[in-house]
C-alpha cells in the first residue's frame, strides 16, 4: 500500500513538533519490539486539550502519527480524545500499512497515558 498525500504532507511538514511550555501532561512510551518513541506534551484545561505537542523518534509513520494526533486532539474534550482508536490515526492519515498500524497504535497509548497521569 502506498502511503496517502496526507501521511507525505504530515511527514515533510510535521504540526505541532517539539516541547510544549506549560504542559500539565507529558508521556514518552516506547515501542518495545521497534524502538520507536513518541513523547506527547498536553496543556489540559476547563476538561479539554488546550495544546499539544510532540516529538517522535523511529519510523516515518510514529512521525506522522505524532503529528497528526497532535493536531487532532487540540481544542478537543479529554473524554473525547481517551476514546480516540488507532484506526482514527490510521484514516486520519489516509491509511496505513497493516505492518505500520503499531505506530498509530503507539500514538493512542501515548496519548492516554499523558492524560492519566495527569489525573492522578
Amino acid at each position: 500500500m502506498p502511503y496517502s498525500e496526507t501521511f507525505k504532507d504530515h511527514l515533510a511538514h510535521p504540526r505541532n513538533a517539539g516541547e510544549l511550555a506549560n504542559a500539565n501532561a507529558v508521556a514518552e512510551q516506547t515501542n518495545p519490539v521497534c524502538g520507536d518513541r513518541l513523547r506527547l506534551s498536553l496543556r489540559l484545561r476547563d476538561g479539554r486539550i488546550e495544546a499539544a505537542r510532540f516529538l517522535a523518534y523511529g519510523c516515518p509513520p510514529t512521525l506522522a502519527c505524532g503529528s497528526v494526533i497532535a493536531e487532532m486532539i487540540e481544542g478537543m474534550k479529554i473524554e473525547d480524545a481517551m476514546k480516540l482508536s488507532r484506526k482514527e490515526i490510521a484514516d486520519a492519515l489516509g491509511g496505513l500499512p497493516t505492518r505500520k498500524h503499531h505506530a498509530a497504535a503507539l500514538a493512542i497509548h501515548t496519548l492516554r497515558s499523558a492524560i492519566e497521569e495527569c489525573s492522578r
